[in-house]
């Protein structure tokens, strides 16, 4: 099971995610430097106890009306080999494990496995800030399989958003600056 830290880490991960997102083919804002806030997420762990896997929600306020995006990253003691360059949202100093390598998740084989072992209900999300505690809030809805070819992650989240009904797909919520909780699909097959 995954240990959460109480330490420091510089950059932070939404200093990280300020610079990195705006780069992305999906990011919906006009910022060039968004204003993020951690709005939401979960964790998974990984069977060999290697990988820090992290799916966050954050909430860019730079914009009109806030967007929630979310972010998968795995955290890694080396760099990830044989991954495009983009994959890396950067490094951070962990004052307790040193230094990280901090890349998008889609990109992680393992965060696609134990993504996909959550869809077929292999794995047990976990509370993002609390070390070994299952998080009943994330649940997987719908019929069907996993395999790992057909699984889409939704980037930017929309409260309520549904999937077909017969698809597998994985809720989950947030919270937006106002304090308003948020539920919607964010990922699926």
């Amino acid at each position: 099971m995954a240990t959460i830290h109480r330490t420091t880490m510089t950059p932070t991960k939404l200093e990280l995610l300020a610079g990195w997102l705006p780069k992305q083919s999906w990011y919906v804002g006009d910022a060039a430097k968004p204003e993020l806030v951690k709005a939401g997420g979960f964790r998974l762990d990984d069977p060999k106890g290697a990988v820090g896997i992290e799916f966050m929600v954050v909430v860019d306020t730079t914009v009109q009306e806030p967007v929630a995006y979310l972010v998968p990253m795995a955290y890694r003691d080396a760099a990830l080999e044989g991954v495009p360059d983009e994959a890396l949202i950067g490094t951070s100093e962990h004052g307790v494990l040193g230094t990280r390598w901090i890349y998008d998740g889609v990109h992680d084989p393992v965060v696609v496995a134990q993504l996909n072992a959550l869809l077929r209900g292999e794995a047990t999300p976990q509370r993002q800030n609390e070390s070994d505690t299952p998080d009943p809030t994330v649940t997987v809805h719908g019929t069907g399989t996993a395999d790992g070819r057909d699984v889409r992650l939704h980037r930017v989240l929309r409260s309520g958003d549904t999937a077909r009904p017969s698809s597998v797909h994985l809720v989950a919520g947030w919270t937006w600056p106002d304090g308003t909780a948020a539920r919607g699909v964010i990922a699926g097959s």
